[in-house]
C-alpha cells in the first residue's frame, strides 16, 4: 500500500517575501490560512508563525510596503 499527501494534507501554501534574498537575513513568507494570514520567518519553517486577522493584515500592508 501507497500512501500519497492529499491537498489537505499538504499544509498552507507558503510565498516568500520579493524583498527576502538568499544572502539577506530578512526572510519573510506569508500563507493563507482558514482563520487569517500566517506569517514566518523563512529561515525556520518549523519555527513560530504569527497569525493576523485578515484586518490586522490589510492595516499592516502599508507600513511593510515602504509607502
Amino acid at each position: 500500500m501507497t500512501l500519497k499527501a492529499s491537498a489537505a494534507d499538504a499544509g498552507p501554501e507558503w510565498i516568500k517575501s520579493s524583498y527576502s534574498t538568499a544572502d539577506g537575513p530578512d526572510c519573510v513568507e506569508v500563507a493563507s490560512a482558514p482563520d487569517g494570514v500566517l506569517v514566518r520567518d523563512s529561515k525556520n519553517p518549523g519555527g513560530p508563525r504569527l497569525t493576523l486577522t485578515p484586518t490586522a493584515w490589510a492595516a499592516f500592508l502599508p507600513s511593510a510596503s515602504g509607502h
